[in-house]
């Protein structure tokens, strides 16, 4: 008797998938980690997952020891922020990556799907999931900016193209990550995707949006919103100095300058921003006409997006 075509999906979306690793960084929060690990444990494609502990303090590393040994735990000794990532890859030897917080999770088959979708999809650098906010299990604010996407891209995307990624919810390339050069050790962390996003399309990748992945973000307690702001915005005015023609940056850099908040934080920003302008001009590398124009047409696209109001 032959099988059922239903019954061998439903078998095979029940097996181990080895195409791709989990990579996490986690800082100081041991119990939201704890969570996480436990999720990815239960997936159905089991895959393998690399820890980054930035010198936690809070007992985060011996817990994952303890509760987890199948973990590779990295230690750096010092907080890398999203270059963390960047270690975590070193030790990567499946095709693919997909990047977590210590505060989110894939929704099980996600992982296979993605693979699948990268397996097909040869100049496709990444995808990046649905984000699903919990614990009420609302859309997060940015996955209708990420559906409505203006860029056009080849008709063989799984939907729609991107300019970047949101790191905690997209699966990546592993060679077109390492070919890439990571995640710039510069902007530490706070919108760094950015500029790597940026550097994926200069060299012919596309990213896409898949509305048949899932990620779940249940937002971490213990973050401290008004330094991820500051950071946030100062990364944004460094990559549009690293990356943007002259007349873009400047118009960049005075529209923000004109709609950010009026604090105390802002100004924090700027000065920040300002600090690191001459290693920024060191690396200043303007991206080509094409490029330019899909960045100036998601700027202008994300002015009345709700999850863009904390840089202007």
């Amino acid at each position: 008797m032959s099988e059922n075509p239903r019954d061998s999906r439903t078998k095979d979306s029940r097996t181990k998938d080895g195409r791709t690793t989990v990579a996490v960084i986690t800082h100081n929060r041991r119990d939201e980690l704890l969570h996480t690990l436990t999720r990815l444990r239960e997936l159905p494609e089991r895959p393998p997952v690399i820890v980054t502990d930035n010198a936690s303090g809070d007992g985060t590393a011996e817990a994952v020891r303890q509760g987890f040994p199948e973990v590779l735990l990295l230690e750096p000794g010092t907080n890398l922020g999203a270059v963390g990532r960047n270690l975590a890859v070193r030790h990567v030897r499946t095709p693919y990556v997909a990047f977590c917080d210590d505060d989110t999770w894939w929704e099980p088959g996600s992982l296979r799907r993605a693979a699948d979708l990268l397996d097909a999809g040869r100049r496709l650098a990444a995808v990046t999931a649905r984000i699903v906010v919990e614990p009420d299990g609302r859309e997060d604010p940015v996955v209708k900016e990420l559906r409505e996407s203006p860029l056009a891209g080849p008709d063989d995307l799984p939907g729609p193209a991107l300019g970047s990624f949101l790191a905690a919810a997209t699966v990546l390339r592993v060679d077109a990550f390492r070919a890439a050069g990571g995640f710039h050790p510069g902007l530490w962390l706070g919108g760094e995707e950015e500029l790597l996003a940026t550097d994926l399309l200069r060299q012919g990748w596309w990213l896409s949006y898949a509305e048949e992945l899932t990620v779940h973000h249940q937002a971490s307690l213990v973050r401290d919103s008004t330094a991820r702001r500051i950071l946030g915005l100062r990364n944004t005015l460094w990559f549009t100095w690293l990356r943007r023609p002259l007349p873009s940056a400047l118009r960049r850099t005075a529209r923000l300058a004109l709609t950010v908040p009026r604090d105390a934080a802002s100004v924090r920003a700027f000065a920040h921003a300002a600090a690191g302008l001459p290693w920024v001009l060191r690396q200043r590398s303007p991206v080509p006409p094409e490029i330019e124009d899909r960045i100036a047409l998601l700027e202008r696209a994300r002015r009345s997006s709700p999850a863009r109001q904390y840089v202007g």
